[in-house]
């Protein structure tokens, strides 16, 4: 509260008490208060909105508040017969601030989240307990925090029969933190809801976006930028938020992993920056992330960079942004837009997300003209992408030239090299890595399975799951000369298996090659191979 507001009700304060013909007293101005805890108990202060200000032997001294009732002060002269009792009429706040001396809140201690086990009981209590305690936004900026804090992706609120749950998914897996009893989960979702002015009564699946700084019950402050997904459930509202890092710095190219290869293609396309770019792969496997990372690079002074997006995850300067909402079903969106923005002479594009024929069509079309258009795609590979393409596209000549890149992508966890142990692999694994090996394009060196070990997760106090961060699995398709011939084929005389086939040949190597390579190096493990491609 400003100084202003409270003058003012102090003001209104006196004036009321001359109406009513009662003394006034501006506890504002009185910085030393005596507490008297033995007249009244804190609980019947609360009730009968009284507080004592003054008391002697003979004489008690109450604070009134407009609120306390002629019955209430009758109560207090029968009950204090000995003594001489006057009352004197304070303000709200001031009546507040003296209850918040006789009742000091409970000082709430924000513990750091320790993920330490999969089913660990002692966590989920700890910080169910310290939800229960708090407001509904610090509850939602605790949560957010903390899940910074653990590099989490994502924080998932799921509305179960008695009770929901929260988890966080770190490193691609969901770990249970909290239980939540319904009154509280309803209070953090409409917190939610409130900040992502989304409805809580609404039938259908919504999207929202938070972006707000909370200060906490220990005047901590805490920057919370989601991107919110619900859908109705039978329990209540299911909802999941996207966490986002402020950091331009974690958009770069250096920061992807690339191999030399691999950054060799990419390097190429940003020294001629035109033709159509896709990012393949499904929700959360890194797509909008490779391509900030391709758009920070490209950012300079010299292009104009145009972005439609749902939503605009984050906020790159020197780049147009156009936020598109798509929640109505009007995937046509994309297309209008993307249409709109080309007349505005950009030299690059991205665009969020391929989803229909029209916006397909217009990216190309773009690419063609002296854009470099970037876009994410979903599809299970780089093949099937160009697969889906064709069927959309149809059979053009001009396809084969707009396309430079397909860089489809999994995101498995990276074993910690501290705690990492080595093995030798069972002959049926040998033998299933050897096929895979005797797969790849004929002009790359093929790893020698001979005295071959491989790496599983350990553990450690500090790191009970034996995982650090996360990696892609990458394949990366251009175009060659014999993809280019088998692409003029009519679309129903292809498949994606010819076309997988025909970029190994010209050297491409798949994400389960890719795969391999990781785990001969010790970067991951089969089982999160297996976990993420199948």
């Amino acid at each position: 509260m400003t100084q202003d507001v409270r003058t003012n009700e102090e003001l209104n304060t006196k004036r009321r008490a001359s109406i009513l013909g009662f003394n006034y007293t501006d506890t504002s101005t009185n910085q030393e208060k005596t507490l008297y805890k033995d007249i009244l108990p804190k609980e019947e202060m609360y009730q009968l909105r009284v507080v004592p200000l003054m008391a002697g032997k003979s004489t008690i001294t109450f604070g009134i508040t407009t609120t306390t009732s002629q019955q209430t002060m009758n109560k207090l002269n029968n009950q204090f017969l000995d003594q001489r009792v006057s009352y004197s009429l304070i303000s709200d706040s001031g009546f507040n601030d003296y209850m918040k001396l006789y009742d000091p809140p409970k000082k709430v201690v924000y513990q750091d989240i320790d993920i330490s086990s999969d089913n660990n009981q002692d966590l989920i209590s700890s910080v169910s307990s310290t939800l229960e305690k708090v407001k509904a936004n610090d509850m939602l900026a605790y949560l957010t925090s903390q899940a910074h804090k653990l590099e989490a992706s994502d924080i998932h609120l799921e509305h179960q029969k008695d009770f929901a749950r929260v988890r966080f998914r770190i490193d691609g897996v969901l770990h249970s933190v909290a239980k939540l009893s319904p009154e509280r989960s309803r209070m953090l979702t409409s917190a939610i809801a409130s900040a992502a002015n989304i409805s809580t009564s609404s039938a259908d699946a919504q999207q929202g976006h938070i972006t707000q700084i909370v200060t906490m019950a220990d005047k901590s402050q805490v920057n919370v930028n989601l991107r919110v997904e619900t859908v109705p459930a039978i329990n209540g509202m299911d909802i999941v938020m996207r966490l986002f890092n402020m950091d331009a710095e974690r958009y770069t190219l250096d920061r992807l992993g690339l191999n030399s290869s691999e950054r060799t293609i990419v390097d190429n396309i940003i020294a001629k920056p035109s033709g159509l770019v896709m990012a393949v792969g499904p929700t959360g496997s890194g797509k909008t992330t490779t391509l900030y990372s391709m758009l920070n690079t490209l950012n300079t002074d010299s292009v104009k960079i145009i972005t439609i997006e749902d939503p605009v995850e984050y906020q790159f300067n020197g780049v147009t942004q156009i936020p598109v909402h798509t929640q109505t079903g009007d995937q046509s969106h994309f297309a209008d837009k993307l249409r709109a923005i080309l007349r505005l002479d950009p030299d690059i594009v991205m665009v969020g997300e391929i989803r229909d024929n029209d916006t397909a069509k217009t990216a190309l079309q773009a690419s063609l003209t002296g854009h470099l258009v970037l876009a994410t795609f979903h599809a299970g590979s780089a093949s099937e992408a160009l697969t889906r393409m064709v069927d959309i596209i149809g059979q053009n000549p001009l396809f084969t030239s707009a396309i430079r890149l397909i860089m489809a992508q999994r995101l498995v966890r990276r074993l910690d090299d501290q705690t990492k142990v080595a093995y030798t692999p069972d002959q049926a694994t040998i033998s299933k890595l050897q096929k895979i090996i005797d797969s790849f394009p004929p002009n790359v060196q093929r790893p020698s399975l001979d005295n071959i070990q491989l790496y599983k997760e350990g553990n450690s106090p500090k790191n009970p799951f034996g995982y650090s961060g996360q990696i892609a699995i990458r394949e990366q398709l251009v175009m060659s000369d014999k993809l280019r011939s088998l692409l003029h084929k009519p679309p129903a005389d292809i498949s994606s298996q010819m076309i997988e086939q025909t970029a190994i040949e010209a050297g491409t190597l798949t994400m389960l090659h890719n795969a391999v390579l990781h785990l001969l190096a010790g970067n991951t493990t089969t089982k999160e191979v297996f976990r993420v491609l199948g």
